[in-house]
């Protein structure tokens, strides 16, 4: 057992900052000196923390001392073989996992509500995905997880498929049956890559849905920065022993930055000390919150906070309750016009708005005040705003028809019509409203009559269309040779 209540990193760092290092190196900033207005809305602190890699604060690279250190403290906290501290995002680990386990011409199994960083990734390696359309809430409007009998087929279907990837829980909370979606990928000689991007917290509170390493998952990308505390953009990637962890290394290495920060890395660091040994506290007092939050909002009227209820055993395995999704639908408005809403006219920034919900992430520095002031401006807008709810759109996602694969789509030539006039062309590029980042359209991907409607319809409410050439999204690339 190692000694979870010290941080490697932040310990070196700190050592460094006590003494008198005359800097020949990047950054050109020199602790702050040739950018005073930078350090002076940034703080001398976080400038002098601001260091290049060194002999006493090791190399993300390839580390050898303090942060091989730190990521044996996480990979045991996680209960992983092997945690890799990533400072690209948790985009780069998420690719990484697909790097690592597919080629060009493989298939891997998922389900087609994934982040557009899978795509991406697909698109960079040429691996072909075998989709697997989740099930739909239609009164929510959103997509669920991924059934047994769909993923038993997916298997079945693709015998020679490399992976399955799963999503842990998703954006709204819903959880797979990971732990028989493991046994079923493994029988068949898969791979499972978990994407928990807003699951840290599952690894350390309690009555929590099961987490990807403690399922038997191969590997998990962790956003530590979403639910676990550490700065924005630090991730960790997690690998069971299936893995080659110096494999796993060469093809992170492969993406990753040779100018790692320091401040990501420290704040990994220290947020793994901290969930670590006061995570389940910590967490406990988050779900009391959501919870107090759920039952306030529920007892309004009209709108619905989404909690246990929606378990099914299936499709909806287990229920994240650290997520407060409310949906709008029964007051008239779209959830991006209620964020709209909270945003512009009573200071509340919420997570995302789509076209039937909003999503408040509370986390480890919410506060109750904060809720209340929350459920006070949803009774406001409530009694201000509530209208007809006549021509209220609820699909947040359309199955697509994958017609050539993201890499030859994308790389493919092209050309550029009208959004109106590209119905049964085929699609190059992204097309998706962000957050939550699951792309309408994806490249090679079949643009049908109700895809461009949907697109329409969320644009008119106000939902930020992104992943297009053209910002304003008037037009799509499709292919020119409509043979594939």
């Amino acid at each position: 057992m190692l000694d979870q209540r010290v941080a490697p990193i932040y310990e070196a760092l700190q050592k460094f900052n006590q003494k008198r290092v005359v800097p020949f190196d990047v950054p050109g900033h020199k602790r702050g000196r040739g950018n005073p207005e930078l350090t002076q809305f940034l703080g001398q602190q976080v400038m002098n923390l601001d260091v290049n890699s060194m002999k006493p604060l090791d190399n993300l690279n390839h580390p050898s001392s303090v942060i091989k250190e730190a990521e044996s403290l996480a990979a045991e906290a996680f209960g992983a073989k092997h945690a890799f501290f990533m400072v690209n995002g948790t985009t780069s680990s998420v690719q990484a996992m697909v790097f690592a386990t597919v080629k060009r011409g493989d298939k891997i199994i998922l389900p087609r509500n994934v982040h557009r960083s899978v795509l991406n990734a697909l698109v960079l390696c040429g691996a072909y995905p075998i989709y697997i359309n989740p099930e739909m809430n239609k009164k929510l409007g959103i997509s669920l997880g991924m059934s047994i009998k769909s993923v038993e087929r997916a298997i079945r279907e693709n015998p020679d498929a490399k992976a399955i990837f799963v999503n842990n829980p998703t954006y709204y909370g819903i959880c797979s049956d990971l732990q028989f979606i493991v046994a079923l990928a493994h029988q068949a000689g898969m791979l499972v890559l978990a994407d928990e991007a807003h699951g840290t917290h599952l690894y350390f509170g309690e009555h929590l849905p099961q987490n990807a390493m403690a399922a038997g998952c191969d590997m998990a990308a962790v956003s530590m920065h979403k639910s676990g505390g550490s700065l924005t953009q630090s991730s960790i990637l997690l690998i069971n022993d299936m893995v080659n962890a110096d494999h796993m290394r060469q093809v992170i290495n492969l993406t990753s930055t040779t100018s790692a920060s320091y401040l990501l890395l420290s704040s990994l660091d220290l947020s793994r000390k901290h969930m670590a040994l006061n995570g389940k506290d910590v967490l406990k007092r988050v779900v009391d919150l959501v919870k107090y939050a759920r039952d306030e909002v529920n007892d309004i009227g009209d709108y619905w906070a989404l909690g246990e209820e929606l378990i099914d055993g299936d499709a909806v395995y287990d229920f994240d309750l650290t997520k407060l999704t409310i949906n709008t639908l029964d007051i008239g408005l779209a959830g991006i016009e209620v964020y709209d809403l909270l945003r512009d006219e009573y200071d509340i920034q919420m997570e995302l708005g789509d076209i039937a919900n909003i999503l408040a992430y509370v986390s480890v520095g919410d506060r109750k005040i904060d809720l209340e002031r929350l459920v006070s401006a949803l009774v406001d807008i409530r009694r201000r705003y509530k209208k007809d709810t006549t021509g209220m759109w609820t699909q947040e996602y359309i199955n697509p028809e994958l017609v050539v694969s993201p890499q030859d789509a994308f790389y493919a030539e092209k050309e550029a019509v009208l959004l109106e006039q590209s119905q049964e062309r085929v699609c190059t590029e992204f097309v998706m409203a962000y957050p939550p980042g699951i792309p309408i359209l994806a490249p090679g991907e079949r643009i049908t009559q109700e895809i461009i409607d949907y697109i329409v319809y969320a644009k008119g409410k106000g939902c930020l269309i992104t992943g297009t050439e053209d910002l304003e999204v008037n037009r799509l690339n499709v292919l020119v040779d409509e043979k594939g």
